[in-house]
C-alpha cells in the first residue's frame, strides 16, 4: 500500500473534528453537516413520544428507589435522545446489549417496564426473554457485553442473518480491556456491530480527563480500523442520523463502526451515590440548558411538526404509563427461593442437587 493510499485509509476511519450537530442548545436548526441525513418527520415525533414517556418513567423507577420497590436505580435523565436514538435506529431483526443504566433505551424497545426493573428490584438476573426481545440482559460488569456483542454480531454473520447487534457502553467502559478486545476482534472479523459509546463525563466519580488524554474516545477505532465518529448526544436528530448511518455501514458487510455520543448525566451514579462530593451545580445547570427533549420539542414546534396537543398527549402517556408502573411495581412478589439453583447449569451437578434438597428441608422445616 502506498503512503497516499494508507493517508486516505487513515482519514476514512477518523471521526469529524468536532461532534456532529443539527440542533443547536436552543433548539435552533443549525447548518446540516455533510454526509448525514436528517431522519423522516414521523420517526422524530415517535423519538420525541419515547423521550418523554422515558424521562417519566425513569423518574418514577427512581422513586421507587426512595420507596423501597427497587433495591438500586441508575439514571439516565439527560441523556434520553441517547437511549431512545439508539434503539429507533435499530430493526427488530437487530440486537441490542445494553448496560445497567440503559433501562429508559429497553423501554423504547417495547420491553414490559416490570420485567426491565425485574434486575434492579433483585428478583431475578433478568425479567425478560433475550432470545425473543433480542435484547441481552442488562450488564453491570463495565465492557463485558461489548465482547458478547461482537460474537453474536460474528454469529448473525456466519448464519447469514440481515441482522446487526448494537452494544452501549459509557465512556468509563472504553478504559476496560474487554472494550478493546471487542473493537479489534469485531474489525479482523468484520462483524457486523456498532459500538456506541454514552460519555457521559463521569465513571462514577471519575472525570473524563482522568479517565482518557485522547482528544475523543471516538479516537480509539483508529487503531484498530475501526471507522468512528462523534456526536452531540443531546441533539436527537444528530443521534438518529450517525447512528442510521452507522447501523447501515454494518448491515451493508463494511464491518463495524464506532459512534460516541456527548451527552450528560443528570442526576447521580444510583440512588446510593452523592454526585455533589465531585461536581458543582454550575456545572450540572450549564448541562440541563442543554435537554434533549426540551431542545427537540422546540426543534420540532419550530418545524410545524409537533402541536400543543401533541405535547400534551406524550406527557399524558408518560403519566399514565409512570401510574401502571407504580401499581404493579408495588405488589410484592413471592419469590420462590429454590429458583436460585435453576439456570446454573445446563444439566444440574449432583452439588446442586444435593444443596437444592438440603434448603428444600430447611425451609419445609420452618414451615412445620
Amino acid at each position: 500500500m502506498s503512503t497516499k493510499t494508507s493517508a486516505k485509509a487513515v482519514r476514512e476511519l477518523l471521526p469529524s473534528p468536532a461532534p456532529i450537530r443539527f440542533v443547536d442548545e436552543s433548539g435552533t436548526a443549525v447548518k446540516a453537516p455533510a454526509g448525514y441525513a436528517i431522519p423522516p418527520d414521523e420517526l422524530l415525533r415517535e423519538a420525541y413520544r419515547w423521550m418523554v414517556v422515558g424521562r417519566r418513567f425513569d423518574t418514577q423507577a427512581t422513586a421507587l428507589t426512595k420507596q423501597g420497590r427497587l433495591a438500586v436505580y441508575p439514571s439516565s435523565r439527560g441523556q434520553e435522545a441517547c437511549q431512545v436514538g439508539g434503539v429507533l435506529a435499530l430493526r427488530e431483526r437487530d440486537w441490542l446489549f445494553p448496560t445497567y443504566r440503559d433501562s429508559v433505551a429497553l423501554v423504547a424497545r417495547g420491553l414490559d417496564p416490570v420485567e426491565v426493573l425485574t434486575l434492579l428490584r433483585g428478583d431475578w438476573h433478568c425479567g425478560y426473554d433475550p432470545a425473543a426481545t433480542r435484547v441481552a440482559p442488562q450488564c453491570t460488569p463495565l465492557a463485558t457485553q461489548v465482547l458478547h456483542a461482537t460474537g453474536m454480531a460474528e454469529a448473525l454473520r456466519r448464519k447469514g442473518e440481515d441482522g446487526v447487534a448494537m452494544a452501549f457502553v459509557g465512556d468509563g467502559g472504553t478504559s476496560e480491556g474487554d472494550f478493546h478486545e471487542a473493537l479489534n476482534f469485531a474489525a479482523v472479523l468484520k462483524a457486523p456491530v456498532v459500538f456506541f459509546v454514552q460519555n457521559n463525563k463521569y465513571a462514577i466519580s471519575v472525570p473524563l480527563a482522568k479517565q482518557s488524554a485522547a482528544p475523543a474516545l471516538a479516537y480509539k477505532g483508529v487503531g484498530y480500523g475501526v471507522p468512528a465518529e462523534q456526536v452531540d448526544g443531546n441533539d436527537l436528530v444528530a443521534v438518529l442520523s450517525v447512528l442510521g448511518a452507522a447501523v447501515e455501514h454494518a448491515r451493508s458487510g463494511r464491518g463495524p463502526f464506532l459512534v460516541e455520543a456527548h451527552t450528560y448525566r443528570m442526576d447521580a451514579h444510583t440512588n446510593a451515590d452523592d454526585a455533589g462530593r465531585y461536581r458543582d451545580d454550575d456545572e450540572v445547570r450549564r448541562w440541563a440548558g442543554a435537554d434533549p427533549v426540551r431542545r427537540l420539542e422546540t426543534y420540532l414546534r419550530g418545524r410545524g411538526l409537533l402541536t400543543d396537543d401533541d405535547v400534551e398527549s406524550a406527557r399524558t402517556q408518560g403519566e399514565t404509563f409512570a401510574a401502571g408502573l407504580r401499581a404493579r411495581m408495588n405488589a410484592d412478589t413471592e419469590p420462590d427461593l429454590l429458583e436460585i439453583f435453576d439456570h446454573v447449569y445446563a444439566e444440574p451437578t449432583p452439588q446442586l442437587l444435593e444443596q437444592r434438597e438440603q434448603l428444600r428441608a430447611e425451609l419445609n422445616a420452618q414451615e412445620s
